[in-house]
């Protein structure tokens, strides 16, 4: 499994202001953000995710809450910390569907060999809020960062992160912010042990 945190970031780290963004409408970003995300499991925490309700994004969501025990979201399942967030996570992306095989069926039934040379096929992306990305920040292998041009106002923040711990493999320039793709280096492991 590939932990990815999927975020859009102020020059000054805000990542939103009373549950909204605080800069103009970014379509590009928004449109990158929904491709990417689209056929994986997400983590979220549940603020998020009501906030979503509308056009919830991923295949799965995992409500991460410590108040509810269930949603009335058919594609959602809640997980009351980070290691049942990540078990759950785990057995997701051994299948997508629930058949724990790890590649998509075909339509005559046999895997899709294609799935299995694709990077992002056992990719989980962890999408916010502030406390979420914190509490995920250790585990994740990966970061897609939309740098976001300016500073805003805002009451939420992106974790503050040791560059040295990490590369930028990808980068490309839009209108109004930068994606920049990240890796943790090798040196900079999580601290779980994996």
């Amino acid at each position: 499994m590939r932990l990815v945190s999927v975020a859009a970031v102020a020059e000054n780290g805000v990542i939103g202001n009373d549950g909204a963004v605080p800069w103009p409408d970014l379509p590009a970003d928004v449109e990158q953000y929904r491709e990417r995300v689209a056929g994986s499991p997400v983590i979220l925490g549940r603020k998020t995710f009501e906030s979503m309700r509308g056009d919830l994004p991923g295949s799965r969501q995992i409500v991460v809450s410590r108040s509810v025990d269930a949603v009335d979201e058919p594609t959602a399942l809640v997980a009351d910390g980070v290691e049942a967030a990540l078990d759950a996570a785990r057995q997701l992306v051994g299948d997508g569907t629930g058949t724990g095989s790890g590649a998509d069926p075909s339509p005559d039934g046999s895997e899709d060999a294609g799935s299995q040379t694709d990077p992002t096929a056992d990719a989980v992306y962890v999408l916010g809020g502030g406390a979420i990305y914190a509490l995920f920040h250790p585990h994740v292998d990966g970061m897609a960062i939309s740098h976001v041009d300016g500073a805003y106002d805002g009451d939420t923040r992106f974790p503050e992160f040791d560059e040295t711990e990490w590369e930028v493999v990808d980068e490309t320039d839009y209108e109004g912010f930068t994606l920049r793709e990240w890796s943790r280096r090798g040196d900079g492991r999580r601290g779980d042990g994996r």
